[in-house]
């Protein structure tokens, strides 16, 4: 029995890192937040308990739910694919006008509003409809196959999801010297902008 629940966790941590690990929305956010080294455990825990949440409510059984209101999913996906359009023109206009002094300090990464990232992960987690579909419905459904073992699955989902997203945001510091300079700075805000308005438009065009 002992082997069987060891089994079905490290295959739910598989599924769960082949999911999240792919560069998205909000894994540039995450990135972003531990280069600068600013609310990196808000970010990191709403990251991995919203992922736990979806997961148990997958596991449960709640994505007959999910597929019977498909209105829902194209509402947040036109709020989502709204707001990473919104989020990746700012980058992009730091991109084009930066900011004077913008190399990678701590002083000045932790002068940053906590609140505002706080709300803004919360955006980018909770108004992305491919969340609901990957947690509660695909790791659900695979979660279901297991049987009476689906919670052990599940738990090795929620683990995969906590060890990515600490890994992301405490380990991004370690570009710290790399992004010293403005300039690297300018090439992050880049890639987040192209990814979150790339991410933006295909939720509006599936929407």
């Amino acid at each position: 029995m002992t082997h069987g629940i060891t089994t079905a966790a490290l295959a739910g941590f598989g599924t769960g890192l082949s999911l999240i690990v792919a560069i998205g929305a909000q894994n540039a956010f995450v990135l972003r937040q531990g280069v600068r080294r600013h609310a990196v455990l808000a970010v990191v825990a709403i990251c991995a308990v919203s992922d736990a949440l979806l997961i148990a409510l997958g596991v449960a059984g709640v994505g007959a739910f999910v597929t019977a209101w498909p209105a829902a999913l194209t509402l947040v996906g036109l709020a989502g694919g709204g707001f990473l359009i919104c989020y990746g023109v700012l980058a992009a206009r730091r991109v084009l006008r930066p900011v004077p002094g913008a190399a990678l300090t701590v002083e000045g990464a932790a002068a940053g509003s906590g609140r505002r990232a706080v709300l803004t992960c919360l955006a980018m987690t909770w108004l992305n409809p491919h969340v609901y579909l990957d947690t509660v419905l695909l790791v659900g459904s695979l979660a279901a196959d297991r049987g009476d073992l689906r919670w052990a699955f599940g738990i090795g989902a929620c683990l995969a999801s906590l060890t990515w997203f600490a890994g992301l945001g405490y380990g991004a510091r370690l570009l710290s010297g790399l992004l010293s300079r403005p300039s690297a700075w300018r090439v992050l805000d880049g890639f987040v902008a192209a990814t979150m308005v790339t991410m933006g438009g295909l939720l509006l065009a599936r929407a």
